[in-house]
């Protein structure tokens, strides 16, 4: 009788520890989208990893830098750019705590990133597959893996408490 463990439990432990992981980054992105709302902007973080390490990140920062475009998923791609000296982002992790726009999810594709994991979906403007499938579309040359709703409820709960305090002050 052989002491080597079946391949299923294998592969399942791999996706536990991926899930793990997953998660892990997840709450960096989550203090990313902390620092956004210090700053009174949408509370949307997002970090870029490559090979277990950060090469990336950023926070909301449309209203304070004046620009439309600096979604955390931008920044994060800028900064990871700076940073391997490359516009090509090859073999990396996005991980967002909201489901990416069209903008952001055009940005990843032309990046050539590899995965995106989300937290929250947007039912309003997502372009993962709540709204558009822009990462999944079959007429793109380059395809990202897709993992959504990783620590969803906490994510989600973020964005809605800061609007629900906007409200208020309104």
């Amino acid at each position: 009788m052989s002491s080597q463990r079946p391949e299923s439990q294998t592969v399942e432990e791999a996706s536990q520890r991926q899930i793990l992981h997953d998660e892990q980054w997840m709450l960096h992105a989550q203090r990313l989208a902390d620092r956004a709302q210090s700053q009174g902007e949408v509370p949307v973080g997002a970090v870029l990893v490559k090979n277990g390490e950060v090469v990336g990140e950023g926070w909301n920062q449309p209203i304070t830098m004046s620009d439309p475009s600096a979604h955390a998923e931008i920044m994060a791609l800028r900064a990871a750019g700076q940073l391997l000296e490359n516009y090509r982002l090859p073999e990396t992790t996005l991980y967002v705590t909201l489901e990416p726009c069209s903008m952001c999810a055009g940005a990843m594709l032309h990046a050539r990133v590899g995965r995106v994991v989300f937290g929250a979906y947007d039912p309003k403007t997502g372009a993962a597959g709540s709204v558009y499938d822009t990462l999944q579309d079959e007429r793109n040359l380059h395809k990202l893996l897709v993992r959504g709703g990783v620590l969803a409820e906490s994510c989600g709960k973020q964005i809605r408490d800061f609007f629900r305090t906007k409200r208020k002050k309104v």
